[in-house]
């Protein structure tokens, strides 16, 4: 369906006429006076015949009423695909402590630091998310918000590829990663709303026990799934031992919210805990489709234009 988005403006079209019809105002100039003979003979050199008095005429209009077309702003509607929505906010929290630079992971036999385990397989988990709203947490020793909620998933998942640790301290504050999430999640109208949490290390930063944000989390109705990563946990660990685990605390959050709680050791671990969450998270079906009006105003346009440069150029004069 075509329409036009200023239909007033076609009122313009009899502007020309308008113009002829006022009364001219005769004028005295200066004069050149020439023999009778050679006067007539340049007049009627320089006077257009009546066919080219015509044509000049129609071209002319032809021009004027394109650039008045093209003023009123011809454009079709046109349908676009629906939009899946799921009526969804999930932020996304993820550790960037100093432990997330062991090479503890592998992938074609090469070793890989847990970061980079996490960016492959965390940035190809939102982008995975079409029809969420999602957000970005990081933490280490303090917290902060990477990316707001958006439907956006690809500029959530560059984000994600593109974290790097230090920025927000080598410690691991649990619970103001949680936190920072759930503070956004408060304002959140969403049907749905749910944290991924993923953390390879013990709380060891903030003053609020991480078991105490999955109490206000489950009061707020929002559903919290921890991922547990790296190879030890502190419950094997040696006394002193680096780089371990406290599964035990974040499958605590993940119960008190109602959530689902996952180890990962290797990264095939990791790739299947995306999986899980996929099925535990599914992206709802299509939502309402949209419609967009496509301009046409461009062709009136180009075709005025062309019209005036042709006439100009043929050097026809409007009656």
């Amino acid at each position: 369906m075509i329409d036009l988005a200023t239909p007033l403006a076609l009122l313009a079209l009899p502007v020309p006429l308008l113009a002829r019809l006022l009364p001219r105002r005769a004028g005295r100039g200066a004069a050149l006076i020439l023999p009778a003979g050679t006067a007539a003979a340049l007049l009627d050199r320089a006077a257009p015949s009546r066919a080219g008095r015509t044509r000049g005429q129609a071209g002319w209009w032809l021009a004027w009423a394109c650039l008045v077309l093209a003023l009123a702003g011809p454009r079709q509607l046109v349908p676009v695909d629906a939009l899946p929505v799921s009526g969804r906010d999930l932020a996304i929290s993820l550790d960037l402590s100093g432990s997330m630079v062991r090479d503890d992971f592998a992938l074609d036999g090469a070793p890989m630091t847990r970061l980079d385990a996490v960016k492959r397989v965390g940035a190809e988990f939102a982008r995975r998310r079409a029809g969420d709203r999602l957000a970005l947490i990081l933490f280490g020793s303090e917290a902060y918000y990477a990316a707001p909620f958006t439907f956006d998933t690809e500029a959530v998942a560059r984000r994600i590829e593109t974290a790097e640790i230090g920025i927000s301290g080598r410690a691991t504050n649990i619970s103001d990663g949680l936190g920072l999430a759930l503070k956004r999640l408060a304002r959140s109208d969403a049907r749905t709303r749910v944290v991924v949490l993923l953390s390879d290390g013990v709380n060891n930063a903030g003053a609020t026990n991480p078991r105490g944000v999955a109490e206000l989390a489950a009061s707020m109705g929002v559903r919290v799934h921890t991922i547990a990563l790296g190879p030890r946990d502190v419950a094997g660990a040696e006394a002193g031992e680096r780089g371990v685990v406290d599964a035990a605390t974040l499958r605590s959050v993940a119960e008190i919210s109602g959530g689902e709680a996952f180890r990962v050791r290797t990264l095939g671990d990791l790739e299947t805990v995306a999986e899980a969450l996929d099925r535990l998270e599914p992206t709802a079906g299509d939502g309402l489709a949209a419609e967009v009006f496509r301009p046409l105003w461009l062709w009136p346009a180009l075709l005025g234009t062309l019209t005036c440069l042709w006439l100009g150029w043929r050097g026809e004069a409007q009656a």
